[in-house]
């Protein structure tokens, strides 16, 4: 599309209902970056209210129409996807405003390949929109999705604002709080909360919903041959506003912040936040076992599994009833596919009529809304085996005959951009699409990390059926680990460096590197969840934005040079953290490079960058880094505690940062085992992380406090 188009979006699928609109753009630099936000308008061309305004702190409807899904790596760059279930948008909406903003000064200008892409409920992509010409702007209005009669469409905006989210914000109504509110404003406010997915009620109730199979079963929380599922464990009611907030809204508020009798204005609602929710403890209560031998019982148990077939039955039961019996978490697994906000039910042991021999999922997801039902296939996978071809093209070609949306597929891989597991041909003369997805269960460990540990649930029993989920997960014997194992190709790759026979263009280095990037992945995920923040592979657009092409050139690199690279970007870290295995020496790097103050004296500088490396391992390498070709002083941690001036070079060179480097000996296996390539990587960001990033400045808050509309704030 070209900026002012506008297209009908019914005139491109018929899969509209849900739609995912991604923002996207990439940075030379790899860590540039922006925030989303979506802004639901009235015929006034204002909000109703501040609610109707969705961003950082605020990124879930309750209704379900609008869902902020967070970043992911794409091409050379990252992308921020947005859910819409436009049958869920109120009936008084006209626009949907979708914008981003950046902060700290940065400007959209900046960025490369800026873009807003459009995918229907399939996961096609239906439009895209290029953007070359943002300028000089700190917030920018990427498109808007519009009523006309009964139709959505999409028109290509592309307008920027010199003011920042602040003035896009509070031009479209939305009422800012002041400075006053900072503190507050800093600490991070979580949005609503999406009460039991869309305000359905518990499982179970509401409107019947016949699955189209023999004998179907509810995923049971504990899979049995015989008996009862456990009970379903009632949603939590919504609790009153807690409190009065801190300020008035200082306009004549709208919508339901309407003023009370009188003309006094009456105190905005502001919604719950993360902080009243409920979330694990730090720290664990001290135990009233006699001893350790003793093993507290759990819901989930792992002991009686013998083989792969009773791994895959267990996993997929006990996953799919918690999405069931946690509103939070199944519609975070499920808004990424295109699926409504609605009553969620999940089935295992489900037949399908397939030829002369019927066809058995692992299990099946199905949504209800408005009388509509969005059902999916679920195909699992735990331990290394792999997904067959042939078994989910069965699932796709059954689900496009049923009427079915999607087909799930979970293993212990991860998938990559551009590159699917599973290759499947689609019949171009139906018209009915079907979506194939896939899952690590890496992902839905952290997604169930994010939610206990971090961003809370409804209640005490969601909390503790999420922390039984994950410790199952976690277990030893579940098979749930996910990436476990670098490939056939690992150990003759490795020979042939050390040999120096390996070539360019030999197909096993290839497939190594693309290990290595599933391995990435999942660190990313794996820290991101323990975290709570954004754990991202960065994608320098240097290296193009073909996916293909950038593994290629990556496998031609450790064909060369033996060594594989990749970087991190973690939210709130002062740099990038690059990760690079040297298979010739078996030494693994991990480090970060920290700019240089923009004021004050380059000695203070290394002494405090020392002091603040006070509980950082003494084995830490640090170099100054100088303008100019030449290298500036080194050495470790250790020699520099008592004479930190050494780190400031002899010649007077202007002095523009530091690298900070810590280095081990990787595994030499290719699995997981503690000799393993896999847990070495793991253990070396997780070191370097804990031992070096937590120590080091935050780089200033990037998120402007008055960017918090005060009834949004909590």
């Amino acid at each position: 599309m070209v900026k002012g188009a506008n297209v009908g979006l019914a005139t491109l699928s018929d899969n509209v209902d849900a739609v995912i609109v991604s923002l996207g753009w990439a940075s030379p630099t790899g860590d540039g970056d922006a925030d989303v936000s979506v802004l639901l308008l009235d015929g006034s061309g204002k909000v109703r209210s501040d609610a109707d305004f969705y961003f950082y702190n605020h990124p879930v409807a309750a209704d379900g129409s609008v869902h902020l899904l967070g970043k992911q790596p794409a091409g050379e760059g990252s992308e921020d996807r947005i859910g819409f279930d436009l049958t869920a948008v109120p009936a008084g909406i006209e626009r949907v405003v979708i914008a981003a903003s950046r902060y700290e000064g940065a400007r959209f200008g900046e960025l490369e390949d800026l873009r807003v892409t459009l995918a229907d409920g399939s996961g096609e992509e239906l439009l895209r929109f290029p953007i070359d010409d943002a300028g000089s702007v700190s917030a920018f209005i990427f498109g808007e999705l519009y009523r006309r009669g009964e139709e959505w469409k999409f028109r290509a905006v592309g307008q920027g604002y010199d003011t920042g989210l602040a003035g896009l914000a509070t031009d479209f109504g939305v009422d800012i709080d002041d400075a006053a509110d900072a503190a507050d404003a800093a600490d991070g406010v979580d949005g609503v909360e999406a009460d039991d997915a869309g305000g359905e009620g518990v499982v179970g109730a509401g409107v019947e919903s016949a699955v189209e199979v023999a004998s179907p079963s509810p995923a049971p929380l504990v899979p049995q041959d015989s008996g009862e599922p456990l009970p379903a464990v009632p949603a939590p009611r919504r609790p009153e506003a807690q409190g009065e907030p801190r300020d008035t809204v200082r306009d004549e508020p709208r919508g339901e912040a309407g003023g009370e009798a009188g003309g006094q204005p009456r105190r905005a609602a502001r919604p719950r936040t993360a902080r009243r929710k409920v979330t694990l403890p730090k720290t664990a209560r001290a135990s009233l076992a006699e001893n350790e031998s003793w093993r507290p019982a759990r819901l989930f148990p792992v002991s009686a599994l013998k083989s792969d077939r009773d791994r895959e039955t267990r996993a997929t039961s006990v996953l799919l009833s918690v999405m069931a019996q946690v509103p939070e978490f199944g519609r975070r697994l499920t808004a990424g596919f295109g699926a409504p906000a609605g009553r969620m039910e999940t089935f295992t042991e489900v037949s399908l009529p397939h030829g002369d021999t019927p066809r058995r999922p692992d299990g099946v997801l199905r949504v209800e809304r408005a009388g509509k039902l969005w059902t999916a296939l679920v195909e699992t996978k735990t331990n290394g085996n792999a997904l067959r071809t042939e078994q989910v093209q069965a699932y796709m070609d059954i689900a496009a005959r049923r009427g079915y949306e999607a087909v799930v597929t979970l293993s212990n891989d991860v998938a990559l951009e551009g590159s699917p597991l599973v290759e499947v041909k689609t019949d171009g003369r139906r018209k009915h699409k079907v979506a194939l997805w896939h899952l690590s269960w890496a992902e839905v460990a952290h997604q169930a990390q994010m939610l206990i540990r971090h961003e809370g649930v409804g209640n005490s029993a969601h909390a503790w059926l999420l922390q039984e989920l994950l410790h199952y997960l976690q277990h030893e014997n579940s098979g749930c680990h996910g990436f476990q194992n670098m490939g056939a190709a690992w150990v003759p790759v490795r020979k042939g460096i050390d040999d120096e026979t390996l070539c360019q263009g030999d197909p096993r280095a290839l497939e190594v590197v693309e290990s290595w990037e599933r391995l990435i992945r999942q660190v990313c995920l794996g820290l991101g969840g323990e975290l709570g923040q954004k754990v991202l592979p960065v994608r320098r657009a240097r290296r193009g934005a073909d996916p293909g092409e950038r593994r290629a050139r990556m496998a031609d690199e450790l064909c060369r040079d033996g060594r594989l690279h990749a970087e991190v970007l973690i939210e709130g870290a002062p740099g990038v953290l690059t990760v690079a295995a040297d298979l010739r020496t078996g030494k693994l790097r991990t480090s970060l490079e920290v700019p240089a103050p923009e004021q004050g004296y380059p000695l203070n500088w290394v002494k405090r960058l020392v002091r603040r490396l006070a509980e950082a391992p003494a084995d830490l390498h640090v170099e100054t880094l100088v303008e100019g070709d030449g290298g500036g002083p080194r050495g470790t941690l250790e020699r520099l505690r008592p004479e930190p001036a050494d780190l400031l070079p002899k010649n007077g060179a202007r002095i523009t940062g530091f690298r900070l480097s810590l280095f081990k000996g990787m595994g030499s296996t290719r699995g997981n085992a503690e000799t393993g390539f896999i847990r070495s990587v793991d253990d070396a960001v997780h070191r370097f992380h804990d031992g070096v990033v937590v120590h080091l400045d935050r780089p200033v808050a990037r998120r402007s406090t008055a960017a918090a509309p005060a009834g949004a704030a909590g």
